[in-house]
């Protein structure tokens, strides 16, 4: 396997209420891991590589939606180590990644358990399909296995995220298309500040 301790620090910033950020910055919580099946990258602290206002979009659009916990949208910056890293930029993670998927198809079906989809959102209409169902399983599958097989245990999991409309007519560059971070030990969390994103 390519060599996956990447040793790199990057800054990401990560969409929250006010008061968790308060908290977080006080050192009298941590940020939560996201578990929700949908969560592409699988369970971890998620973050926009570089996109502040990215994170700040989403921030508010959760808090437009009744029911969730981000009453006031904050947004909190973090230099991050990326350590032992499944990053799907890199060829040789997304070929293994298409081999894993072929073995947990056949696993699924040999337990006559259907295989997950992924899905739009109720709202959406542009066929994006932000709840990544399948992606959340075979990811997690994939890096479950190289800690079976290589003793490999991977710290963050890292990928481009194509969202949005395209940027103008007859373009594959989507409006809202970001890198995301998923960060599975929080000891790669090295610091956190507040951020102001641009009006």
């Amino acid at each position: 396997m390519a060599n996956s301790n990447y040793q790199r620090l990057v800054t990401g910033y990560h969409g929250c209420d006010a008061a968790v950020a308060t908290k977080v910055l006080s050192g009298a919580a941590r940020l939560n891991f996201s578990t929700n099946p949908y969560d592409w990258l699988g369970w971890g602290i998620y973050f926009w590589e570089h996109g502040p206002q990215r994170a700040a979009e989403w921030a508010v659009e959760q808090a437009r939606i009744s029911g969730k916990r981000i009453r006031e949208p904050a947004v909190l910056g973090a230099r991050i180590d990326l350590g032992e890293c499944f990053d799907l930029l890199d060829t040789a993670y997304t070929r293994r990644l298409q081999r894993y998927y072929f073995e947990l198809r056949e696993r699924l079906r040999e337990e006559t358990v259907p295989m997950p989809q992924n899905r739009d959102a109720p709202s959406s209409r542009r066929g994006d399909k932000v709840l990544r169902f399948r992606d959340r399983a075979v990811i997690d599958y994939a890096v479950s296995k190289v800690k079976e097989e290589e003793d490999i245990v991977f710290r963050s999991v890292r990928c481009a995220f194509l969202e949005g409309e395209p940027a103008f007519p007859g373009s594959k560059i989507a409006l809202k298309s970001h890198i995301q971070i998923a960060v599975r030990d929080p000891a790669c969390i090295q610091e956190v500040f507040p951020v102001v994103p641009d009006r």
